[in-house]
Protein backbone atom coordinates (compact mmCIF):
# COMPACT_ATOMS: atom_id res chain seq x y z
CA UNK A 1 0.00 0.00 0.00
CA UNK A 2 1.22 3.50 -0.85
CA UNK A 3 1.51 6.26 1.72
CA UNK A 4 -1.87 7.56 2.93
CA UNK A 5 -2.62 11.25 3.46
CA UNK A 6 -5.80 12.34 5.22
CA UNK A 7 -7.18 15.78 4.35
CA UNK A 8 -10.15 17.46 6.02
CA UNK A 9 -11.99 20.47 4.61
CA UNK A 10 -14.48 22.52 6.62
CA UNK A 11 -17.74 24.15 5.65
CA UNK A 12 -16.26 27.38 4.26
CA UNK A 13 -13.91 25.31 2.09
CA UNK A 14 -16.80 23.48 0.40
CA UNK A 15 -19.44 26.21 0.43
CA UNK A 16 -19.72 26.45 -3.38
CA UNK A 17 -18.37 25.08 -6.65
CA UNK A 18 -15.41 27.46 -6.84
CA UNK A 19 -14.29 26.53 -3.34
CA UNK A 20 -14.66 22.83 -4.12
CA UNK A 21 -12.40 23.31 -7.15
CA UNK A 22 -9.74 24.69 -4.82
CA UNK A 23 -10.23 21.65 -2.59
CA UNK A 24 -9.62 19.47 -5.64
CA UNK A 25 -6.35 21.31 -6.32
CA UNK A 26 -5.21 20.50 -2.79
CA UNK A 27 -6.12 16.85 -3.26
CA UNK A 28 -4.06 16.70 -6.46
CA UNK A 29 -0.85 17.56 -4.59
CA UNK A 30 -0.45 14.27 -2.66
CA UNK A 31 -1.87 12.36 -5.63
CA UNK A 32 0.91 13.75 -7.80
CA UNK A 33 3.40 12.48 -5.20
CA UNK A 34 1.97 8.98 -5.57
CA UNK A 35 0.02 8.94 -2.31
CA UNK A 36 -3.43 7.60 -1.62
CA UNK A 37 -5.78 10.29 -0.24
CA UNK A 38 -8.72 10.22 2.11
CA UNK A 39 -10.70 13.47 1.91
CA UNK A 40 -13.01 14.17 4.86
CA UNK A 41 -15.62 16.84 4.16
CA UNK A 42 -17.96 18.90 6.31
CA UNK A 43 -21.36 20.13 5.23
CA UNK A 44 -21.43 23.33 3.19
CA UNK A 45 -21.24 26.48 5.31
CA UNK A 46 -24.63 27.18 6.89
CA UNK A 47 -26.16 23.85 5.86
CA UNK A 48 -26.19 22.27 9.32
CA UNK A 49 -27.87 25.35 10.79
CA UNK A 50 -30.44 25.28 7.99
CA UNK A 51 -31.25 21.65 8.72
CA UNK A 52 -31.52 22.29 12.46
CA UNK A 53 -33.92 25.17 11.80
CA UNK A 54 -35.93 22.96 9.48
CA UNK A 55 -36.25 20.35 12.21
CA UNK A 56 -37.57 22.96 14.65
CA UNK A 57 -40.27 23.91 12.12
CA UNK A 58 -41.57 20.33 12.10
CA UNK A 59 -41.03 19.54 15.78
CA UNK A 60 -40.53 21.84 18.78
CA UNK A 61 -38.44 19.11 20.46
CA UNK A 62 -37.07 16.84 17.71
CA UNK A 63 -36.25 13.24 18.54
CA UNK A 64 -32.45 13.20 18.78
CA UNK A 65 -31.95 10.06 16.72
CA UNK A 66 -34.12 11.43 13.90
CA UNK A 67 -32.35 14.77 14.17
CA UNK A 68 -29.02 13.03 13.57
CA UNK A 69 -30.49 11.32 10.51
CA UNK A 70 -31.49 14.73 9.20
CA UNK A 71 -28.38 16.82 9.89
CA UNK A 72 -26.01 14.10 8.64
CA UNK A 73 -27.37 14.68 5.13
CA UNK A 74 -25.34 17.89 4.93
CA UNK A 75 -22.08 15.93 4.75
CA UNK A 76 -23.68 13.41 2.39
CA UNK A 77 -24.39 16.23 -0.07
CA UNK A 78 -20.81 17.50 0.15
CA UNK A 79 -19.11 14.17 -0.49
CA UNK A 80 -21.44 13.21 -3.34
CA UNK A 81 -20.98 16.52 -5.16
CA UNK A 82 -17.21 16.48 -4.69
CA UNK A 83 -16.92 12.88 -5.89
CA UNK A 84 -18.94 13.74 -9.02
CA UNK A 85 -16.63 16.64 -9.78
CA UNK A 86 -13.46 14.66 -9.10
CA UNK A 87 -14.58 11.79 -11.32
CA UNK A 88 -15.26 14.26 -14.13
CA UNK A 89 -11.61 15.32 -13.75
CA UNK A 90 -10.44 11.73 -14.21
CA UNK A 91 -9.72 10.96 -10.55
CA UNK A 92 -10.43 7.40 -9.45
CA UNK A 93 -12.56 8.00 -6.35
CA UNK A 94 -15.79 7.24 -4.54
CA UNK A 95 -17.82 8.76 -1.72
CA UNK A 96 -18.08 6.92 1.61
CA UNK A 97 -20.62 7.66 4.35
CA UNK A 98 -19.98 7.08 8.03
CA UNK A 99 -21.95 3.83 8.18
CA UNK A 100 -20.13 2.52 5.09
CA UNK A 101 -16.66 2.80 6.64
CA UNK A 102 -18.00 2.00 9.24
CA UNK A 103 -17.18 4.54 11.94
CA UNK A 104 -18.70 2.90 15.02
CA UNK A 105 -19.86 5.28 17.76
CA UNK A 106 -21.88 5.16 20.94
CA UNK A 107 -25.55 6.21 20.92
CA UNK A 108 -25.19 9.71 22.40
CA UNK A 109 -27.10 11.31 19.52
CA UNK A 110 -25.90 14.80 18.68
CA UNK A 111 -22.59 14.33 20.51
CA UNK A 112 -21.61 10.73 19.88
CA UNK A 113 -18.08 9.48 20.53
CA UNK A 114 -16.16 7.25 18.16
CA UNK A 115 -15.53 3.75 19.49
CA UNK A 116 -13.82 2.08 16.51
CA UNK A 117 -13.09 2.39 12.80
CA UNK A 118 -12.82 -0.53 10.38
CA UNK A 119 -9.37 0.27 9.02
CA UNK A 120 -9.18 -3.01 7.07
CA UNK A 121 -12.24 -2.08 5.05
CA UNK A 122 -10.79 1.36 4.30
CA UNK A 123 -7.50 -0.18 3.19
CA UNK A 124 -9.39 -2.60 0.95
CA UNK A 125 -11.27 0.29 -0.67
CA UNK A 126 -7.99 2.12 -1.22
CA UNK A 127 -6.79 -0.85 -3.24
CA UNK A 128 -9.52 0.00 -5.77
CA UNK A 129 -9.58 3.80 -5.49
CA UNK A 130 -6.96 6.53 -5.30
CA UNK A 131 -9.23 8.87 -3.33
CA UNK A 132 -11.94 8.13 -0.79
CA UNK A 133 -14.29 11.04 -0.06
CA UNK A 134 -15.51 10.39 3.48
CA UNK A 135 -18.41 12.16 5.15
CA UNK A 136 -17.21 13.79 8.34
CA UNK A 137 -19.22 14.40 11.52
CA UNK A 138 -21.08 11.09 11.36
CA UNK A 139 -20.97 7.50 12.47
CA UNK A 140 -23.26 4.59 13.22
CA UNK A 141 -24.17 2.98 16.53
CA UNK A 142 -24.72 -0.65 17.54
CA UNK A 143 -28.39 -0.35 16.53
CA UNK A 144 -27.47 0.76 12.97
CA UNK A 145 -28.70 4.28 13.70
CA UNK A 146 -26.83 7.20 12.17
CA UNK A 147 -25.11 9.36 14.79
CA UNK A 148 -23.39 12.72 14.65
CA UNK A 149 -20.31 13.73 16.60
CA UNK A 150 -21.23 17.26 17.63
CA UNK A 151 -20.03 20.63 16.36
CA UNK A 152 -16.62 20.35 14.75
CA UNK A 153 -17.04 16.59 14.51
CA UNK A 154 -15.48 16.44 11.05
CA UNK A 155 -12.11 17.28 12.60
CA UNK A 156 -12.55 14.33 14.94
CA UNK A 157 -13.56 12.08 12.03
CA UNK A 158 -10.44 13.01 10.09
CA UNK A 159 -7.98 12.53 12.95
CA UNK A 160 -9.63 9.24 13.94
CA UNK A 161 -9.35 7.93 10.38
CA UNK A 162 -5.71 9.05 10.24
CA UNK A 163 -5.03 7.25 13.52
CA UNK A 164 -6.77 4.07 12.35
CA UNK A 165 -4.73 4.01 9.15
CA UNK A 166 -1.50 5.22 10.75
CA UNK A 167 -1.42 7.95 8.11
CA UNK A 168 1.71 10.08 7.79
CA UNK A 169 -0.20 13.30 8.44
CA UNK A 170 -3.70 14.63 8.89
CA UNK A 171 -4.10 17.94 7.09
CA UNK A 172 -6.89 20.13 8.46
CA UNK A 173 -7.81 22.79 5.90
CA UNK A 174 -9.69 25.89 7.02
CA UNK A 175 -10.24 29.48 5.92
CA UNK A 176 -7.30 30.65 8.07
CA UNK A 177 -3.59 29.89 7.41
CA UNK A 178 -2.90 28.19 10.73
CA UNK A 179 -2.98 28.56 14.51
CA UNK A 180 -2.31 32.10 15.75
CA UNK A 181 -0.91 33.36 19.03
CA UNK A 182 -4.34 34.90 19.62
CA UNK A 183 -7.41 35.92 17.64
CA UNK A 184 -6.09 38.13 14.80
CA UNK A 185 -9.48 39.82 14.57
CA UNK A 186 -8.99 41.06 18.13
CA UNK A 187 -5.24 41.71 18.17
CA UNK A 188 -3.37 43.03 15.14
CA UNK A 189 -0.06 41.72 16.53
CA UNK A 190 -1.22 38.09 16.46
CA UNK A 191 1.23 35.84 14.64
CA UNK A 192 0.94 32.42 13.09
CA UNK A 193 2.72 29.66 14.99
CA UNK A 194 4.95 27.28 13.03
CA UNK A 195 4.46 24.52 15.62
CA UNK A 196 2.37 23.99 18.74
CA UNK A 197 2.21 21.07 21.17
CA UNK A 198 -0.86 18.91 21.64
CA UNK A 199 -1.25 20.15 25.22
CA UNK A 200 -1.10 23.81 24.20
CA UNK A 201 -3.58 23.22 21.38
CA UNK A 202 -5.90 21.41 23.80
CA UNK A 203 -5.86 24.42 26.11
CA UNK A 204 -6.39 26.84 23.22
CA UNK A 205 -9.31 24.76 21.92
CA UNK A 206 -10.86 24.47 25.39
CA UNK A 207 -10.79 28.26 25.61
CA UNK A 208 -12.81 28.67 22.45
CA UNK A 209 -10.11 28.87 19.75
CA UNK A 210 -12.10 27.58 16.78
CA UNK A 211 -9.27 26.40 14.52
CA UNK A 212 -9.42 22.81 15.83
CA UNK A 213 -12.13 20.94 17.70
CA UNK A 214 -10.92 19.79 21.12
CA UNK A 215 -11.85 16.12 20.68
CA UNK A 216 -9.79 15.95 17.50
CA UNK A 217 -6.75 17.20 19.40
CA UNK A 218 -7.36 14.61 22.13
CA UNK A 219 -7.43 11.91 19.44
CA UNK A 220 -4.26 13.26 17.83
CA UNK A 221 -2.39 13.29 21.14
CA UNK A 222 -3.58 9.82 22.17
CA UNK A 223 -2.57 8.21 18.87
CA UNK A 224 0.38 10.50 18.07
CA UNK A 225 -1.13 11.81 14.82
CA UNK A 226 0.71 14.80 13.37
CA UNK A 227 -1.85 17.45 12.41
CA UNK A 228 -1.10 20.20 9.88
CA UNK A 229 -3.53 23.13 10.10
CA UNK A 230 -3.44 25.18 6.89
CA UNK A 231 -5.53 27.28 4.53
CA UNK A 232 -7.55 25.81 1.69
CA UNK A 233 -6.91 28.96 -0.31
CA UNK A 234 -3.14 29.32 0.09
CA UNK A 235 -0.08 27.15 -0.52
CA UNK A 236 1.85 28.56 2.43
CA UNK A 237 2.75 26.17 5.26
CA UNK A 238 0.40 26.25 8.21
CA UNK A 239 0.87 25.14 11.82
CA UNK A 240 2.08 21.69 12.85
CA UNK A 241 0.39 20.28 15.94
CA UNK A 242 2.70 17.65 17.37
CA UNK A 243 4.52 16.24 20.37
CA UNK A 244 6.13 18.71 22.75
CA UNK A 245 9.63 19.71 21.64
CA UNK A 246 12.53 21.40 23.43
CA UNK A 247 12.12 24.60 21.41
CA UNK A 248 8.56 24.94 22.70
CA UNK A 249 9.74 24.93 26.32
CA UNK A 250 12.04 27.88 25.62
CA UNK A 251 9.01 30.09 24.91
CA UNK A 252 7.29 31.28 28.09
CA UNK A 253 3.83 31.72 26.54
CA UNK A 254 2.68 30.38 23.18
CA UNK A 255 -0.65 32.14 22.98
CA UNK A 256 -3.47 34.07 24.60
CA UNK A 257 -6.99 32.70 24.35
CA UNK A 258 -10.38 33.92 25.49
CA UNK A 259 -13.90 32.59 25.95
CA UNK A 260 -16.92 34.90 26.15
CA UNK A 261 -19.41 32.05 26.34
CA UNK A 262 -19.29 32.11 30.14
CA UNK A 263 -21.57 32.73 33.09
CA UNK A 264 -20.81 32.94 36.78
CA UNK A 265 -22.96 31.36 39.51
CA UNK A 266 -22.57 31.98 43.25
CA UNK A 267 -24.35 29.87 45.83
CA UNK A 268 -24.30 32.11 48.89
CA UNK A 269 -24.23 30.90 52.48
CA UNK A 270 -24.14 27.12 52.14
CA UNK A 271 -23.27 25.07 55.21
CA UNK A 272 -19.52 24.46 55.41
CA UNK A 273 -19.70 20.71 55.92
CA UNK A 274 -18.90 17.49 54.05
CA UNK A 275 -21.19 16.58 51.16
CA UNK A 276 -22.37 20.07 50.22
CA UNK A 277 -20.13 20.36 47.17
CA UNK A 278 -21.20 16.90 46.03
CA UNK A 279 -24.84 17.90 46.42
CA UNK A 280 -24.27 20.96 44.22
CA UNK A 281 -22.12 19.52 41.46
CA UNK A 282 -23.50 15.98 41.08
CA UNK A 283 -26.84 17.06 39.51
CA UNK A 284 -24.96 19.52 37.29
CA UNK A 285 -22.73 16.70 36.06
CA UNK A 286 -25.75 14.47 35.47
CA UNK A 287 -27.12 17.18 33.16
CA UNK A 288 -23.77 17.13 31.31
CA UNK A 289 -23.18 20.79 32.08
CA UNK A 290 -19.47 21.59 32.01
CA UNK A 291 -18.21 23.38 35.11
CA UNK A 292 -14.82 25.03 34.78
CA UNK A 293 -13.65 27.42 37.47
CA UNK A 294 -14.67 26.77 41.10
CA UNK A 295 -13.87 28.92 44.14
CA UNK A 296 -14.98 28.34 47.74
CA UNK A 297 -14.69 31.33 50.06
CA UNK A 298 -13.40 31.04 53.64
CA UNK A 299 -16.01 29.88 56.13
CA UNK A 300 -17.92 32.48 58.18
CA UNK A 301 -19.93 31.25 61.15
CA UNK A 302 -20.19 27.80 59.62
CA UNK A 303 -21.28 28.98 56.19
CA UNK A 304 -19.41 29.63 52.96
CA UNK A 305 -20.00 30.83 49.37
CA UNK A 306 -19.28 28.64 46.35
CA UNK A 307 -18.74 30.33 42.98
CA UNK A 308 -18.31 28.53 39.67
CA UNK A 309 -18.56 29.09 35.91
CA UNK A 310 -20.66 27.30 33.29
CA UNK A 311 -21.26 27.91 29.58
CA UNK A 312 -23.61 30.86 29.16
CA UNK A 313 -26.16 28.74 27.29
CA UNK A 314 -26.35 26.37 30.28
CA UNK A 315 -27.02 29.11 32.83
CA UNK A 316 -30.86 28.76 32.85
CA UNK A 317 -30.67 25.00 33.47
CA UNK A 318 -27.99 25.48 36.13
CA UNK A 319 -30.06 28.06 38.01
CA UNK A 320 -33.11 25.83 37.80
CA UNK A 321 -31.12 22.95 39.29
CA UNK A 322 -29.80 25.14 42.09
CA UNK A 323 -33.25 26.49 42.90
CA UNK A 324 -34.48 22.91 43.22
CA UNK A 325 -31.69 22.16 45.70
CA UNK A 326 -32.39 25.06 48.04
CA UNK A 327 -34.32 23.01 50.57
CA UNK A 328 -31.69 20.26 50.53
CA UNK A 329 -28.55 22.37 50.96
CA UNK A 330 -30.08 25.39 52.67
CA UNK A 331 -28.21 28.21 50.97
CA UNK A 332 -29.12 31.83 51.66
CA UNK A 333 -29.07 33.30 48.15
CA UNK A 334 -28.36 32.43 44.52
CA UNK A 335 -26.51 34.95 42.33
CA UNK A 336 -25.52 34.86 38.65
CA UNK A 337 -23.72 37.02 36.12
CA UNK A 338 -23.78 36.51 32.34
CA UNK A 339 -21.43 39.40 31.59
CA UNK A 340 -18.14 37.64 32.25
CA UNK A 341 -15.35 36.18 30.12
CA UNK A 342 -12.23 34.07 30.57
CA UNK A 343 -8.79 35.10 29.30
CA UNK A 344 -5.85 32.70 29.45
CA UNK A 345 -2.13 32.70 28.82
CA UNK A 346 -0.99 29.27 27.58
CA UNK A 347 2.42 27.70 27.04
CA UNK A 348 4.39 24.56 27.91
CA UNK A 349 7.28 26.91 28.73
CA UNK A 350 5.35 28.10 31.79
CA UNK A 351 6.58 24.94 33.55
CA UNK A 352 10.12 26.27 33.42
CA UNK A 353 9.55 30.03 33.75
CA UNK A 354 8.53 31.57 37.06
CA UNK A 355 6.59 34.78 37.49
CA UNK A 356 4.01 34.35 34.74
CA UNK A 357 1.11 34.89 37.13
CA UNK A 358 2.68 37.97 38.68
CA UNK A 359 3.34 39.49 35.25
CA UNK A 360 -0.22 38.79 34.10
CA UNK A 361 -1.75 40.26 37.24
CA UNK A 362 0.39 43.41 36.97
CA UNK A 363 -0.49 43.85 33.30
CA UNK A 364 -4.22 43.60 34.02
CA UNK A 365 -3.89 45.89 37.06
CA UNK A 366 -2.18 48.54 34.94
CA UNK A 367 -5.22 48.55 32.66
CA UNK A 368 -7.57 48.70 35.67
CA UNK A 369 -9.07 45.29 34.84
CA UNK A 370 -10.44 43.54 37.92
CA UNK A 371 -9.95 39.77 38.25
CA UNK A 372 -13.06 37.96 39.49
CA UNK A 373 -11.68 34.39 39.64
CA UNK A 374 -8.38 32.63 38.91
CA UNK A 375 -7.54 29.08 37.90
CA UNK A 376 -4.20 27.54 36.95
CA UNK A 377 -2.68 24.42 35.48
CA UNK A 378 0.89 23.51 34.57
CA UNK A 379 0.64 25.30 31.25
CA UNK A 380 -2.30 27.70 31.64
CA UNK A 381 -3.28 30.68 33.75
CA UNK A 382 -6.93 31.76 33.43
CA UNK A 383 -8.59 34.89 34.79
CA UNK A 384 -12.32 35.57 34.86
CA UNK A 385 -13.08 39.21 34.11
CA UNK A 386 -15.98 41.42 33.07
CA UNK A 387 -16.61 40.66 29.41
CA UNK A 388 -16.51 44.33 28.39
CA UNK A 389 -12.74 44.21 29.05
CA UNK A 390 -12.07 41.07 26.98
CA UNK A 391 -10.46 42.72 23.98
CA UNK A 392 -8.30 45.01 26.12
CA UNK A 393 -7.20 42.08 28.30
CA UNK A 394 -6.28 39.93 25.29
CA UNK A 395 -4.24 42.69 23.69
CA UNK A 396 -2.54 43.53 26.99
CA UNK A 397 -1.56 39.94 27.79
CA UNK A 398 -0.45 39.30 24.23
CA UNK A 399 1.81 42.35 24.30
CA UNK A 400 3.18 41.29 27.68
CA UNK A 401 4.10 37.70 26.83
CA UNK A 402 3.86 36.33 23.36
CA UNK A 403 6.83 35.37 21.22
CA UNK A 404 6.79 33.04 18.25
CA UNK A 405 8.29 29.60 17.91
CA UNK A 406 11.24 29.43 15.55
CA UNK A 407 11.12 27.04 12.63
CA UNK A 408 13.23 23.94 13.05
Amino acid sequence: MKNIVVQKFGGTSVRNLECMKQVLNNVRRPLAAGDKVIVVLSAMAGETNRLLALAKEWSPAPDLAELDSLVSTGEQISVALFAMMAKDEGINCRSVLGFQVPIISNSAYGKARIESIDSEKLVAMLEDYDVLVVAGFQGVDANDRITTLGRGGSDTSAVAVAAALQAEVCEIYTDVPGVFTTDPNMCAEARKLDRISYDEMLEMASMGAKVLQIRSVEFAKKYNVTVHVRSTFSDEPGTIVTQEEAVMESVKVAGVAYDKDQAQVTVVGVLDEPGVCAAIFTPIAEKRILVDMIVQNPSREGRTDITFTVPRSDLPDTLKLMEGLKAEIGYLALLSDRDVAKVSVIGVGMRNHSGVAAQAFRALRDENINILMISTSEIKLTCLIEDKYTELAVRTLHQTFVGQYQVG
